[in-house]
């Protein structure tokens, strides 16, 4: 029968299977944002993440010395250099934009009437010529190249100091650990009183709880700013830190609540019966047992709360010291739009954080929710 003590719920395989998925589907984009925040431009340009670690193929071009920078040796006009930087391996090259891999390394061709260049495998080139030139810029050479992995550290000095996301990260853990914290303790014993406790208009509140659900907390931003600017609380944590507090209480005392009123009653009455407090069944019994619940909401609230931008924006500010992390993603996602290695970088450590997170509490939050299924069947 299920439901029953020492019974596994139908529905276990179907929350581990469904817990597995959603850890998978974070998983894979985070490994990419991971693996690209180590790349530079060129190589997250040209391949994917997942071919990272094997050489890519880049596609460009140089251009040769002017007449300047002739020599003659035996007689003919030479201009002479490399089309390679680094450790790049030539594989083809050409002298036009629609067949940049028209020849081999090693192999001539001629470009002007009595112009003879040479591309070798090392990348050094030769341009020769009877008669002295006559240009004023040089001759392009087309190039399809070979380009080992390469992984560097650089991107993430330059968002942690230069693009200021170490100071927003910072922020961010200052705004995310209280108001994860605090409605967690506020709503434990709020939802204790409404499933336990017997008082007049319990069911009145019960219904506040509720309804407070459905209200949008768009509707609520401007006047809780004014009543904070009234308060003289204005910008700043504490005022963030109630904000969340306020738009978080509502769904943990609904979910803290009906986890609480499937407890078993006769623990609860048979303290009663020994004399403990209400405070001591709440620290004692309550509290140990409902630790599933809580790391749910927990796990919950803090994603809520790291992924913020809009109540962040409102009750903290908008100045570079002030940003969170979301807020100076906003800004790269603007500013350096095409700069990837810097985005990666930064979305990684925006998600790295809470992923971890999320991992440390699946356990509970698995717990929970099966908790949950046994009590409904």
């Amino acid at each position: 029968m299920e439901g029953m003590a020492g019974q596994k719920s139908s529905l276990t395989w179907a929350v581990n299977i469904a817990a597995f998925l959603l850890v998978l589907a974070w998983t894979i984009p985070t490994l990419g944002l991971f693996v690209s925040s180590f790349r530079d431009r060129d190589q997250i340009a040209s391949t994917g993440w997942w071919q990272s670690f094997s050489g890519s193929e880049q596609t460009g071009f140089v251009r040769t010395g002017t007449d300047d920078d002739a020599t003659q040796v035996d007689g003919m006009y030479v201009i002479e250099g490399n089309v390679l930087e680094g450790e790049q391996s030539l594989i083809a090259w050409g002298t036009g934009a629609r067949q940049p891999a028209e020849f081999q390394p090693g192999e001539t061709t001629q470009i002007e009437d009595g112009w003879d260049l040479t591309v070798n495998e090392d990348g050094s080139y030769r341009l020769s010529s009877a008669e002295p030139f006559e240009m004023r810029r040089g001759e392009r050479i087309f190039t399809t190249t070979e380009v080992p992995p390469k992984f560097t550290t650089a991107n993430y000095r330059r968002v942690l100091t230069a693009e200021g996301l170490g100071r927003a990260f910072m922020n961010t853990m200052t705004v995310t650990i209280p108001a994860t914290v605090i409605p967690i303790l506020i709503a434990a014993f709020a939802a204790y009183a409404l499933a336990w406790m017997e008082f007049p208009g319990r069911a009145i509140l019960t219904a506040a709880v509720v309804g407070l659900l459905v209200v949008p907390l768009q509707v609520s931003l401007i006047p809780l700013l004014r009543l904070h600017n009234d308060l003289g609380i204005g910008k700043g944590y504490l005022g963030i830190w109630l904000a969340h507090t306020g738009f978080g209480l509502p769904l943990a005392v609904y979910l803290l609540r009906n986890y609480m009123v499937g407890l078993p009653r006769e623990v609860i009455e048979s303290a009663r019966v020994d004399g403990a407090t209400e405070f001591q069944i709440f620290r004692r019994i309550i509290l140990p047992l409902s630790f599933p619940a809580l790391a749910s909401f927990a796990i919950f609230q803090f994603l809520w709360v790291w992924n913020d931008l809009l109540v962040a924006t409102v009750f903290l500010g908008n100045t570079r010291e002030q940003l969170v992390m979301t807020g100076v993603l906003r800004e790269l996602m603007g500013s350096k739009g095409g700069e990837w290695e810097i985005l990666a970088t930064s979305a990684f450590i925006s998600i790295a954080v809470p992923l971890i997170v999320f991992f440390a509490m699946q356990k509970y939050l698995v717990r929970g929710l099966l908790a949950g299924s046994v009590k409904g069947g």
